[in-house]
């Protein structure tokens, strides 16, 4: 099969009907053999029962429906696991992604030689309140990710079916699926100028909070991508140098009390810190070497993104 098309969806029963024979129009017209999978994230309106009688219509119509609203990356991660095309494409349910991309982001992964596709808006109809922050969010993203991406959260994106099968999406991480996608050693990403259209049908399911999650998850997985499997780097290293002020501290107080003053130790305010210095140096250079210990009894399980296989 040429592409799979990953659709997450909350309560968007007006625009799917209209989604679905775009989708189709498209892919046909460009000879491409497609699947939809739309992944039904806990909606309360009529959303699964118009994908019903969708998949009557349209036999190519796959569906996830989830029990209760568990966000947009646990309905992508569950997507991924399902899909079997040589391309996967993702695009939100609301009509502002075009599916006319299909073709061209399908033929940058396909003969392009990418293993990611992200889309950029450049011209959004969107207010002020989301454009504005987006806009210092891909910023941040770029400088501390290394990837030279405008628009790190369009859901309209393209990939490898390598590259979705090892990798794994959860809380609120696909909006940094490029940054997993580097760490695991896909690298070879591209842009690509998508039309943005304006909103249908229905309202936007995402408020300002996002922004605040989206930074704590970019730390997050920032962590997690360099010292996950060596955190003894960050916690060791951290604690002998704080463990090395302190220890500096405090001989430099011994010394003043023989050789100087002649004061107690304890007078000084400089003792504490110095005190304190050492005990928290400490305690991180415990918990990196704890932190080492259960890396090290885990790693068999979480394994590893493996790019090919010979005669196994």
């Amino acid at each position: 099969m040429d592409v799979s098309i990953v659709v997450p969806l909350l309560n968007e029963e007006e625009s799917l009907p209209e989604l679905a024979a775009w989708i189709d129009d498209v892919t046909t017209k460009a000879k491409l053999s497609y699947e939809i999978i739309f992944v039904d994230d806990g909606s309360r309106d009529q959303s699964w029962q118009v994908i019903q009688q969708l998949q009557k219509q349209y036999p190519a119509i796959r569906g996830i429906r989830f029990r209760r609203n568990y966000g947009k990356s646990a309905a992508l991660n569950e997507g991924f696991k399902i899909a079997i095309g040589d391309v996967v494409i993702t695009m939100d349910a609301d009509l502002q992604d075009s599916p006319d991309e299909i073709p061209f982001l399908y033929d940058m992964i396909r003969n392009g030689g990418l293993d990611l596709v992200s889309g950029w808006k450049k011209k959004r109809h969107d207010p002020i309140s989301k454009t504005v922050p987006s806009r210092f969010f891909n910023w941040t993203t770029r400088r501390i990710s290394g990837i030279k991406l405008h628009d790190f959260n369009c859901g309209l994106k393209a990939y490898t079916n390598d590259l979705v099968k090892n990798i794994e999406v959860h809380g609120e991480m696909h909006r940094y699926i490029p940054v997993i996608a580097k760490w695991a050693g896909f690298t070879r990403i591209g842009e690509r100028i998508v039309h943005h259209q304006e909103r249908k049908y229905g309202k936007t399911k995402f408020g300002l909070s996002r922004f605040i999650k989206g930074y704590l998850d970019l730390l997050s997985i920032t962590f997690t991508s360099k010292f996950g499997k060596r955190p003894m780097h960050l916690f060791g290293t951290l604690g002998s140098i704080i463990f090395t002020i302190g220890f500096a501290i405090a001989g430099y107080l011994a010394y003043a009390k023989y050789f100087m003053e002649g004061y107690k130790m304890t007078e000084r305010p400089l003792f504490y810190f110095g005190l304190l210095a050492m005990i928290i140096g400490t305690q991180l250079f415990i918990t990196g070497f704890l932190a080492e210990l259960v890396s090290l009894n885990t790693r068999d399980k979480q394994g590893y993104s493996i790019a090919e296989k010979l005669n196994i």
